[in-house]
């Protein structure tokens, strides 16, 4: 039996992925969480064979959680499921260790079929999403300019960013304008839209 830790913040998805899992004979649904936060939790408590992340959900995403799900348990299996199919997501979570990556519109028969080969050690990935990655390139920015315009994207002021980080206001500025100038923006505003679309951030 295939153990599996469901993440997703919609409960009616949750739910929906559940029911479908359920009915599989060899794969067993052993803890749900709606937060990255909250998933670490259950893993913990449930040590499952595979966990089944959504990327945006509150308190962190599941590229974040399923690296932090990985260093503590390593032999669970991370699988990022999304509604965006974006190629810097997929690179951040190759990269943070994820063993597939599937977008929402699958079929379900794949993603049960999909739970079964990463469990035996294969990694799985949306093929058109993989050719994107490929073609899209690496993410411009380095961590420090990523945590800064991931900082941004409220409208917090150079000031409120700079308390947050604990960076001097001139520091966030460099990074601001570096970020600005790697995703070829014109101002911030911009430059946090571009990196999203591309899943950078």
């Amino acid at each position: 039996m295939i153990r599996v830790l469901l993440a997703e913040d919609q409960a009616m998805v949750r739910g929906a992925l559940a029911s479908l899992l359920g009915l599989e004979p060899d794969i067993e649904v052993v803890g749900e969480a709606a937060s990255g936060p909250e998933a670490l939790d259950v893993a913990l408590r449930t040590r499952p064979d595979v966990a089944l992340l959504d990327i945006e959900m509150p308190g962190g995403d599941g590229i974040t959680a399923g690296a932090r799900i990985r260093e503590v348990l390593p032999g669970c299996h991370i699988m990022i499921l999304t509604t965006f199919g974006r190629p810097g997501y997929l690179r951040r979570a190759m990269e943070a260790g994820a063993a597939a990556f599937l977008v929402k519109d699958s079929p379900a028969r794949e993603l049960a079929a999909a739970i079964r080969r990463v469990r035996a050690g294969e990694r799985v990935i949306d093929p058109g999403l993989a050719a994107a990655a490929l073609s899209a390139g690496p993410n411009p920015l380095s961590p420090r300019e990523r945590d800064v315009l991931a900082a941004a994207v409220d409208g917090s002021t150079v000031g409120d960013i700079a308390r947050r980080l604990h960076l001097s206001e001139g520091t966030v500025r460099n990074y601001l304008s570096s970020a600005i100038q790697k995703t070829h923006a014109r101002n911030r505003i911009e430059a946090v839209q571009r990196a999203q679309t591309q899943g950078w951030l």
